[in-house]
């Protein structure tokens, strides 16, 4: 069974030990290793992870089969002061994918989202990440492009997807 945990600031390592196992694995063929470094130190320390949560607002919550994190995802409420939320980061161990976790911590944000009065979900997915299609069978569909330098000459080339918070998962 799967259940879905709010994450503190006190589990910032756990994040990064997930993130160390999946990010490789996932973007091995879509980014370069230098690349894959950058956004983890970038996306990942100790200060990014703390002002993503403590000044940004992003929440975590892990995915645990067995009380073994397996998963998290990221999001904000009300982004950019609007009716949206926010999925920033949403990964699971390799060996997990296809077996509806995913889709249980969609539902999760989808009733966090409605309680808090969100219409709608929205997320970034590098537009050769096989998890676009994923998206699109829960519901999202894309909604435009977005190309974001993010330093040391590296482009994150991105979908922005989204779906009505009434027709998701």
């Amino acid at each position: 069974m799967i259940k879905i945990v709010k994450a503190s600031l006190r589990d910032i390592p756990a994040i990064q030990s997930l993130a160390a196992e999946i990010w490789p694995v996932t973007f091995k063929d879509i980014l370069s290793q230098e690349q894959i470094s950058y956004m983890m130190d970038f996306m990942y320390s100790d200060t990014a992870l703390t002002q993503q949560i403590e000044k940004q607002g992003h929440q975590f919550l892990f995915a645990q089969r067995e009380n073994k994190n397996i998963g998290y995802l990221s999001f904000e409420l009300d982004y950019k002061s609007d009716t949206k939320t926010k999925i920033h980061k949403i990964y699971l161990l390799p060996e997990t994918q296809g077996q509806g976790v995913g889709k249980r911590m969609f539902e999760e944000v989808t009733r966090i989202a409605l309680q808090h009065g969100n219409n709608t979900l929205s997320l970034n997915v590098n537009r050769d990440n096989i998890a676009v299609d994923f998206y699109k069978r829960i519901g999202f569909h894309i909604a435009g492009e977005e190309n974001i330098a993010i330093g040391n000459g590296f482009l994150m080339e991105d979908y922005i997807m989204e779906c009505s918070i009434t027709q998701a998962v």
